[in-house]
Protein backbone atom coordinates (compact mmCIF):
# COMPACT_ATOMS: atom_id res chain seq x y z
CA UNK A 1 0.00 0.00 0.00
CA UNK A 2 1.35 3.41 -0.94
CA UNK A 3 1.40 6.13 1.70
CA UNK A 4 -1.28 8.82 1.40
CA UNK A 5 -0.45 11.96 -0.55
CA UNK A 6 -2.70 14.72 0.79
CA UNK A 7 -1.79 17.19 -1.93
CA UNK A 8 -2.46 14.72 -4.75
CA UNK A 9 -5.75 13.65 -3.13
CA UNK A 10 -7.00 17.22 -2.73
CA UNK A 11 -5.91 18.11 -6.24
CA UNK A 12 -7.76 15.10 -7.69
CA UNK A 13 -10.97 16.06 -5.89
CA UNK A 14 -10.66 19.55 -7.38
CA UNK A 15 -10.14 18.06 -10.86
CA UNK A 16 -13.20 15.84 -10.40
CA UNK A 17 -15.37 18.85 -9.50
CA UNK A 18 -14.15 20.74 -12.57
CA UNK A 19 -14.99 17.88 -14.91
CA UNK A 20 -18.39 17.32 -13.30
CA UNK A 21 -19.29 20.96 -13.81
CA UNK A 22 -18.27 21.08 -17.47
CA UNK A 23 -20.08 17.82 -18.20
CA UNK A 24 -23.34 19.53 -17.23
CA UNK A 25 -23.02 21.79 -20.30
CA UNK A 26 -22.78 18.89 -22.77
CA UNK A 27 -25.55 18.65 -25.31
CA UNK A 28 -27.39 21.79 -24.23
CA UNK A 29 -28.25 24.80 -26.38
CA UNK A 30 -26.83 28.28 -25.81
CA UNK A 31 -30.15 29.24 -24.30
CA UNK A 32 -30.26 26.33 -21.87
CA UNK A 33 -26.72 26.83 -20.54
CA UNK A 34 -27.48 30.51 -19.88
CA UNK A 35 -31.07 30.61 -18.73
CA UNK A 36 -31.75 31.23 -15.05
CA UNK A 37 -33.60 28.35 -13.41
CA UNK A 38 -33.73 29.62 -9.83
CA UNK A 39 -35.14 32.84 -8.37
CA UNK A 40 -31.54 34.05 -7.84
CA UNK A 41 -30.62 33.47 -11.49
CA UNK A 42 -28.43 30.37 -11.13
CA UNK A 43 -27.40 29.10 -14.56
CA UNK A 44 -24.82 26.64 -15.85
CA UNK A 45 -22.50 28.92 -17.82
CA UNK A 46 -22.51 31.46 -15.00
CA UNK A 47 -21.26 28.79 -12.59
CA UNK A 48 -18.36 28.05 -14.94
CA UNK A 49 -17.56 31.75 -15.30
CA UNK A 50 -17.67 32.24 -11.54
CA UNK A 51 -15.33 29.33 -10.83
CA UNK A 52 -12.83 30.56 -13.42
CA UNK A 53 -12.48 33.75 -11.39
CA UNK A 54 -12.34 31.77 -8.13
CA UNK A 55 -9.45 29.61 -9.34
CA UNK A 56 -7.51 32.51 -10.84
CA UNK A 57 -7.95 34.54 -7.65
CA UNK A 58 -7.21 31.95 -5.01
CA UNK A 59 -4.29 30.33 -6.83
CA UNK A 60 -2.96 33.58 -8.32
CA UNK A 61 -2.60 36.80 -6.29
CA UNK A 62 -3.06 34.89 -3.04
CA UNK A 63 0.34 33.27 -3.61
CA UNK A 64 2.01 36.09 -5.55
CA UNK A 65 1.35 34.32 -8.85
CA UNK A 66 -0.59 36.87 -10.92
CA UNK A 67 -2.47 35.87 -14.05
CA UNK A 68 -2.65 37.67 -17.39
CA UNK A 69 -6.39 37.29 -17.92
CA UNK A 70 -8.69 40.27 -18.18
CA UNK A 71 -11.94 39.67 -16.30
CA UNK A 72 -13.66 43.07 -16.24
CA UNK A 73 -16.69 41.67 -14.43
CA UNK A 74 -14.68 41.01 -11.24
CA UNK A 75 -15.28 43.77 -8.75
CA UNK A 76 -18.00 45.33 -10.91
CA UNK A 77 -19.61 48.31 -9.22
CA UNK A 78 -22.70 48.09 -11.42
CA UNK A 79 -23.40 44.36 -11.05
CA UNK A 80 -22.00 42.52 -8.03
CA UNK A 81 -23.24 39.26 -9.60
CA UNK A 82 -21.54 39.87 -12.96
CA UNK A 83 -19.41 36.75 -12.56
CA UNK A 84 -22.50 34.53 -12.16
CA UNK A 85 -23.97 34.91 -15.65
CA UNK A 86 -22.78 35.22 -19.23
CA UNK A 87 -23.65 38.16 -21.42
CA UNK A 88 -24.80 37.52 -24.98
CA UNK A 89 -21.31 38.55 -26.16
CA UNK A 90 -19.53 35.98 -23.97
CA UNK A 91 -19.56 32.67 -25.78
CA UNK A 92 -19.56 29.20 -24.26
CA UNK A 93 -16.25 28.57 -26.00
CA UNK A 94 -14.68 31.69 -24.46
CA UNK A 95 -15.89 30.96 -20.93
CA UNK A 96 -14.97 27.27 -21.00
CA UNK A 97 -11.53 28.16 -22.41
CA UNK A 98 -11.12 30.76 -19.65
CA UNK A 99 -12.00 28.12 -17.06
CA UNK A 100 -9.48 25.69 -18.53
CA UNK A 101 -6.78 28.40 -18.44
CA UNK A 102 -7.71 29.00 -14.80
CA UNK A 103 -7.21 25.26 -14.19
CA UNK A 104 -3.77 25.39 -15.79
CA UNK A 105 -2.79 28.42 -13.70
CA UNK A 106 -4.12 26.81 -10.50
CA UNK A 107 -2.49 23.47 -11.31
CA UNK A 108 0.87 25.19 -11.83
CA UNK A 109 0.53 26.84 -8.40
CA UNK A 110 -0.41 23.55 -6.74
CA UNK A 111 2.51 21.78 -8.38
CA UNK A 112 5.02 24.55 -7.58
CA UNK A 113 4.23 25.03 -3.89
CA UNK A 114 4.19 22.77 -0.85
CA UNK A 115 0.94 22.44 1.10
CA UNK A 116 2.33 24.59 3.90
CA UNK A 117 3.21 27.49 1.54
CA UNK A 118 1.63 30.68 2.86
CA UNK A 119 -0.28 33.38 1.07
CA UNK A 120 -2.68 36.24 1.66
CA UNK A 121 -6.21 36.34 0.27
CA UNK A 122 -6.51 40.03 -0.74
CA UNK A 123 -10.31 40.21 -0.44
CA UNK A 124 -10.61 38.50 2.96
CA UNK A 125 -10.61 40.63 6.14
CA UNK A 126 -7.27 41.36 7.77
CA UNK A 127 -6.55 38.92 10.55
CA UNK A 128 -8.27 36.08 8.69
CA UNK A 129 -6.62 36.41 5.29
CA UNK A 130 -3.38 34.52 5.96
CA UNK A 131 -3.71 31.05 4.44
CA UNK A 132 -1.74 28.00 3.39
CA UNK A 133 -1.97 26.24 0.05
CA UNK A 134 -3.62 23.39 1.95
CA UNK A 135 -6.41 25.66 3.19
CA UNK A 136 -6.93 27.19 -0.25
CA UNK A 137 -7.05 23.77 -1.91
CA UNK A 138 -9.70 22.66 0.59
CA UNK A 139 -11.64 25.93 0.20
CA UNK A 140 -11.65 25.96 -3.63
CA UNK A 141 -12.41 22.22 -3.82
CA UNK A 142 -15.37 22.65 -1.47
CA UNK A 143 -16.63 25.66 -3.42
CA UNK A 144 -16.21 23.83 -6.74
CA UNK A 145 -18.12 20.80 -5.50
CA UNK A 146 -20.83 23.05 -4.07
CA UNK A 147 -21.31 24.69 -7.46
CA UNK A 148 -21.13 21.32 -9.23
CA UNK A 149 -24.05 20.34 -7.00
CA UNK A 150 -25.90 23.46 -8.09
CA UNK A 151 -25.18 22.44 -11.68
CA UNK A 152 -26.63 18.97 -10.97
CA UNK A 153 -29.93 20.51 -9.95
CA UNK A 154 -29.96 23.07 -12.78
CA UNK A 155 -29.25 20.40 -15.41
CA UNK A 156 -31.85 18.02 -14.04
CA UNK A 157 -34.37 20.88 -14.07
CA UNK A 158 -33.57 21.67 -17.70
CA UNK A 159 -33.73 18.22 -19.27
CA UNK A 160 -33.75 15.50 -16.61
CA UNK A 161 -30.07 14.60 -17.02
CA UNK A 162 -28.57 13.56 -13.69
CA UNK A 163 -25.46 11.87 -12.41
CA UNK A 164 -22.01 12.36 -10.98
CA UNK A 165 -19.67 12.35 -13.98
CA UNK A 166 -19.76 11.46 -17.64
CA UNK A 167 -20.08 7.68 -17.70
CA UNK A 168 -20.54 7.43 -13.90
CA UNK A 169 -24.10 8.35 -13.04
CA UNK A 170 -24.11 6.54 -9.65
CA UNK A 171 -27.92 6.62 -9.67
CA UNK A 172 -30.01 3.68 -8.45
CA UNK A 173 -32.59 3.73 -11.29
CA UNK A 174 -32.08 3.83 -15.01
CA UNK A 175 -35.59 4.41 -16.32
CA UNK A 176 -38.06 7.25 -15.99
CA UNK A 177 -40.88 5.09 -14.62
CA UNK A 178 -38.80 4.07 -11.58
CA UNK A 179 -37.97 7.73 -10.94
CA UNK A 180 -41.66 8.65 -11.23
CA UNK A 181 -42.52 5.97 -8.66
CA UNK A 182 -39.75 7.20 -6.37
CA UNK A 183 -40.83 10.83 -6.67
CA UNK A 184 -44.45 9.88 -5.92
CA UNK A 185 -43.30 7.96 -2.81
CA UNK A 186 -41.30 10.99 -1.60
CA UNK A 187 -44.27 13.28 -2.30
CA UNK A 188 -46.63 11.04 -0.30
CA UNK A 189 -44.20 11.03 2.65
CA UNK A 190 -44.02 14.82 2.57
CA UNK A 191 -47.82 15.12 2.53
CA UNK A 192 -48.25 12.59 5.34
CA UNK A 193 -45.66 14.39 7.48
CA UNK A 194 -47.35 17.73 6.96
CA UNK A 195 -50.76 16.26 7.87
CA UNK A 196 -49.42 14.76 11.11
Amino acid sequence: MTPPDAKADLHQYLRDAREALLWKLDGLSEYDIRRPVTPTGTNLLGLVKHLAGVEFGYFGPTFGRPYDELMPWLGSDTDPNADMWATADESRTQIVALYRRAWAHADATVEALPLDATGTVPWWPAGRNQVTLHRVLVHVTAESHRHAGHADIVRETIDGTAGLLRGIDNLPYADASRWAEHRARVQRAAEQASDG
